[in-house]
């Protein structure tokens, strides 16, 4: 189940990231409180992640997701640019991320 924690927790972390997109430098109130939930949120499940898991390797892996899908949603939603080194590097951090889950505990 932790592994499933720290997958939410990651994908919570990419919505807060993406969300900032519309704060406006924490200008705007409700997408602020919105970027504010979702950012505890990804650290709630975090927590429950690193009950199971170590704190390292989870870390590691929550900030490979966000790293990874933010950037691949930017590309997506923001128009933001792709570039095959860039598309490259991403795979290597989700290669990474999938190597850290494959090590025993």
């Amino acid at each position: 189940m932790a592994w499933w924690y720290l997958f939410i927790a990651g994908l919570f972390e990419v919505a807060w990231a993406l969300g900032m997109k519309f704060t406006d430098g924490f200008s705007r109130l409700w997408p602020t409180l919105g970027v504010l939930a979702l950012m505890g949120l990804s650290v709630y499940f975090l927590s429950l992640a690193v009950k199971t898991l170590s704190v390292g390797t989870a870390y590691a892996i929550w900030t490979g997701i966000g790293i990874a899908g933010t950037t691949l949603a930017g590309m997506i939603w923001f128009g933001e640019s792709i570039s095959i080194l860039r598309v490259l590097l991403i795979t290597l951090i989700l290669a990474a991320v999938v190597g850290l889950r494959l090590l025993p505990r």
